[in-house]
């Protein structure tokens, strides 16, 4: 049998198979922050894959950025995610939940009142954001957070771990790529502190590593997974030495027992960050970017990873996994609709059995 067909294990979960549909944002929440019906259903249509990690969740209000994007803070929040988990176990599906802290990448159009922009220092990031109200606005500059808030973010990721669990999430990864927290406390260019964390490269990688401390003591290691893209400078961070923010965070990881390490494909030429986290990651590898169907299947042979994330086959492809069991063609999605409202272009893709029949 295909190896994307076999189980594995990643720490404290056990897959079914090894396609695992990766985290995207697809702005479908409410106005509260909260999961939709429409977002019941699209989980629930994509069980079959072999572990689903959900979209980016804030773990605070002070953490959103985007319009219509969720959270995991509030107890209504956490009943609404509660149905989304439940329809995927019914399905027999894994699904845990990606949290991600926008920082600095936030407009006041797009929080609830009283929430807070912040990072690790004053410095505005570079980038327009996409609006209900207004449209394209430019990004607020942040307060940078002093010690003790630090402190109070990392508590906000430790007890969103445990909101994540209450509403049935079979764990938690956490979004250290694209600009957002995390990565704004190790890129240079957005962390010009003095104190323990910043300036030397073991003190920038330190706010990551103890974020996923705290969640591991919280909900087990084992349920706790990690993304991350070298060199990825979108959302306006620069990392003058990505390989050696990637081997800190590396060597900082080994030895938490963390249940992966969900890697991008590097965005720097001659970087071959699949090979460099085999090398120094013990633990499972999950990785991602641009694989279709024959591509995986020949990282998954040569060993260079347990198994291989899909974005972009998973929006159109709800049936994912049969398709590549069959060899199915795929359907291909619509950009127009990636972040737009509604059902359209979200939960209204057939399974390759409808489009046969012309239904």
């Amino acid at each position: 049998m295909n190896e994307l067909f076999q189980p594995t294990r990643f720490g404290d979960l056990e897959l079914r198979n090894r396609v695992v549909m990766a985290p995207m944002t697809r702005s479908r929440a409410d106005e509260q922050a909260l999961p939709t019906a429409e977002m019941v259903e699209y989980y629930a249509q994509r069980a079959s894959a072999g572990l689903i990690i959900a979209e980016g969740t804030a773990p605070s209000m002070h953490g959103l950025g985007y319009c219509r994007t969720p959270g995991i803070y509030s107890p209504e929040q956490i009943s609404a995610w509660r149905r989304v988990t439940d329809a995927v176990h019914s399905g027999g599906g894994r699904i845990v939940l990606q949290l991600m802290h926008c920082g600095r990448v936030a407009c006041a159009e797009n929080k609830p009142a009283g929430a807070r922009t912040v990072a690790p220092s004053a410095i505005a990031a570079q980038t327009e954001l996409f609006t209900d109200s207004a449209g394209l606005v430019p990004t607020l500059t942040p307060d940078a957070l002093t010690a003790d808030e630090i402190g109070a973010v990392i508590e906000d990721y430790r007890q969103a771990a445990l909101n994540a669990r209450a509403a049935g999430f079979d764990g938690v990864e956490l979004h250290a790529t694209s600009g957002y927290l995390p990565m704004q406390f190790m890129a240079e260019n957005s962390n010009q502190r003095t104190d323990a964390y910043g300036g030397s490269l073991e003190n920038r990688v330190r706010f990551p590593l103890e974020v996923l401390k705290a969640m591991s003591e919280a909900i087990g290691a084992g349920r706790v997974g990690l993304r991350v893209c070298p060199g990825n400078p979108y959302n306006d961070v620069r990392d003058s030495d990505p390989l050696a923010t990637l081997q800190a965070l590396l060597a900082g990881i080994n030895g938490m027992g963390l249940a992966y390490l969900h890697v991008m494909r590097a965005q720097v030429p001659d970087l071959d960050a699949f090979a460099i986290a085999r090398a120094g990651f013990s633990g499972a590898l999950l990785i991602n970017d641009g694989f279709d169907f024959a591509s995986a299947h020949q990282a998954l042979t040569d060993g260079a990873a347990q198994a291989v994330s899909f974005a972009r086959h998973f929006i159109a492809n709800p049936d994912l996994v049969e398709r590549f069991r069959h060899g199915l063609p795929l359907a291909r999605f619509d950009r127009k609709t990636l972040y737009s409202a509604g059902a359209a272009g979200y939960c209204d893709y057939p399974v390759h059995q409808t489009v046969e029949e012309g239904v």
